[in-house]
């Protein structure tokens, strides 16, 4: 049974030795001694070979290394047979980290293949979020349609509805967008009425909302949501949030993401960007996550550049790009101290009532520093930056692709 050819019989002996023996073997003792054996019993072998190497690859930080103890466990678990306790479970967990790795040390091509695999093993997100970012949205709608619906929309989590109904959007699937956004809100709605959800995150949902009736021309219906978001924030500076929340700061910088996509360039298989609408620490894919904060400097210099020409609506527009990504890393840092992010908030505002910016610049920059200011819990400035956007005669502009 098994090879026996690989490992001679005297390497054969030594393993089993070894793992009899009274004193406890190393971890690298037991998965070289598993490597062996696991060629001659693979049955027995097999999913001990595949636990030790997802525990040795806890002791390394080199991508590289990584990527090969994943592959050798991905590779070792696609040989189980059907009656490996948690088989499937050892399998997905061997390709998550296989995938992972790859694309952190850019192999896109064999980590997307590694998601595909993943997908025909039940975990489809990943394989989503890497077609999206590839714009390949059309594909990545219609994938989380197809699992959603399975589902049942209402069973699925808020995270996958915001990336499904991003996706759509993307696709250019508008109005499928925003009925699966309308459940979303109608959902929040429901348990903010029976204190079972923060109105702050309420009130981020709306503004999106409002934000993607506007772009599809329902204008009505983009007022309406638009003055429910400031009824609640009004509430919300009266009497404070009803609901007890330490961080959902997630769901504020998603969306103030995906609000911003429009003014990225289009991504491409040749030319990934991340996928905007999925929160970067839970969905991102690493090499797309070290790329959109590394771009923080260059952007810095881009500004520092407009601010020096002149060119006002350029400034306006890169100094949103900018304020988005230091958003992004604002919040997945851990470290968020109101100071250090506010005055990007304030520069936009600043900038946007210059007498020569477009009307439309303004309430969007009261909207994205209002925003800002229910996450850190600033109720009643929220309210005043939102009513004042409420108030101007232009509505947020709509942003045109790159």
């Amino acid at each position: 049974m098994g090879n026996t050819e690989k490992f001679s019989q005297d390497a054969v002996l030594r393993a089993r030795v070894l793992l009899l023996g009274s004193e406890e073997p190393s971890l690298r003792e037991r998965l070289d001694a598993y490597r062996v054996l696991a060629e001659v019993s693979p049955r027995a072998y097999l999913p001990k070979l595949v636990d030790a190497l997802i525990e040795r690859a806890r002791d390394f930080a080199d991508p590289e290394i990584l990527r090969a103890l994943y592959g050798e466990a991905a590779d070792a678990a696609r040989r189980f047979d059907a009656e490996v306790p948690h088989g499937e479970e050892r399998l997905r967990r061997a390709l998550s980290g296989y995938e992972h790795w790859l694309l952190a040390t850019g192999r896109r091509a064999e980590g997307r293949a590694v998601c595909e695999e993943l997908a025909e093993a039940g975990e489809w997100r990943r394989l989503a979020v890497v077609l999206a970012e590839e714009g390949r949205h059309g594909e990545a709608a219609e994938l989380y349609g197809r699992h959603v619906a399975a589902r049942e929309a209402d069973d699925a989590s808020r995270w996958t509805r915001i990336e499904w109904a991003a996706e759509l959007d993307a696709a250019g699937q508008h109005e499928e967008a925003l009925g699966v956004f309308a459940r979303l809100v109608d959902d929040h709605r429901r348990k903010a009425v029976e204190d079972r959800s923060p109105l702050a995150s309420l009130v981020w949902k709306l503004e999106r909302y409002a934000g993607m009736l506007l772009t599809a021309g329902r204008r009505a219906e983009e007022a309406a949501a638009r003055h429910e978001a400031l009824a609640l924030l009004a509430r919300l500076a009266r009497d404070g949030e009803p609901v007890s929340w330490s961080n959902i700061h997630a769901c504020w910088v998603t969306l103030l993401a995906l609000s911003g996509r429009p003014a990225e360039p289009v991504a491409t298989p040749d030319a990934p960007l991340p996928t905007f609408g999925v929160h970067p620490v839970h969905g991102w894919s690493p090499d797309m996550r070290e790329e959109c904060f590394a771009s923080i400097p260059a952007l810095e210099r881009q500004t520092d550049a407009l601010r020096e020409s002149g060119d006002l609506p350029g400034l306006i527009a890169a100094q949103r790009r900018l304020t988005v990504r230091r958003a992004l890393r604002w919040e997945t840092s851990g470290r968020r101290a109101e100071e250090s992010l506010r005055p990007s908030f304030d520069e936009g505002v600043a900038l946007a009532r210059r007498p020569t910016a477009d009307p439309g610049a303004l309430a969007r920059a009261l909207t994205d520093r209002s925003m800002f200011l229910l996450a850190v819990k600033r109720y009643g400035e929220a309210h005043a930056d939102f009513a004042e956007a409420l108030a101007l005669p232009s509505s947020p502009p709509i942003v045109t692709r790159t």
